[in-house]
């Protein structure tokens, strides 16, 4: 995700600031850094749920591990906009009704925010500077991912020959396809530096109470 590089060391009294979603009233940003999910757990937890996930499940998944983070917490994550949208499906069963679900890189995305915050952005840095260019490069490759499958469906009912040729063909405009999305990610990065700098500069931040 192109703000993930971006995390910057913690100045002045940010490491000393509240956080009800770290043990103890008075944690530390550097206890706080310890209290996300590795790259491979977050993996994982989204081949758990390659259809999506609910807001419970999302809550278990932090709480089970540890991790601090209630339903309230949630709430407040999804009206700052820190999150991807949710989507409506149908219960199983008659007159079950329908629940809101998210995609399951919902919770790579909390565990970044958690992780910024510790590192002493603020909502609103987070907010204008990195999940703006998060948001339509997922777009991207979100978009991407669902022609390359509407592409081999049709693909797969050619005749031979041209089937063959263009499989070949599709399997090299995937390859560029994730090329372009990383290369994106990596441009986005680069642009916001400066300002990313500049904050640096600026000192601590605030705000991120907020959430909690």
């Amino acid at each position: 995700m192109p703000f993930r590089s971006h995390r910057r060391p913690v100045v002045g009294d940010v490491a000393q600031r509240k956080d009800d979603e770290s043990p103890g009233a008075t944690a530390g940003a550097s206890t706080a850094r310890h209290q996300v999910l590795p790259d491979a757990e977050l993996r994982a937890i989204e081949g758990t749920y390659p259809e999506g996930i609910s807001a419970v499940q999302i809550v278990d998944v932090f709480t089970s591990r540890g991790i601090k983070f209630s339903e309230a917490s949630f709430r407040k994550y999804v009206q700052q906009g820190l999150l991807p949208r949710s989507r409506r499906v149908g219960r199983k069963g008659k007159h079950r009704g329908s629940m809101g679900v998210y995609p399951s890189k919902t919770v790579r995305r909390i565990n970044d925010v958690k992780a910024l915050m510790a590192d002493g952005y603020t909502i609103e840095e987070i907010q204008g500077q990195f999940l703006l260019y998060t948001d339509l490069v997922e777009g991207v490759a979100e978009n991407l991912g669902e022609l390359w499958t509407r592409l081999v469906v049709d693909v797969a009912e050619l005749e031979p020959k041209p089937k063959k040729e263009l499989e070949r063909e599709l399997a090299d405009m995937r390859r560029d396809g994730d090329r372009l999305v990383e290369r994106l990610n990596d441009l986005t990065r680069r642009a916001i530096a400066p300002r990313t700098n500049n904050l640096r500069l600026a000192g601590a931040a605030g705000g991120a109470e907020d959430l909690l």
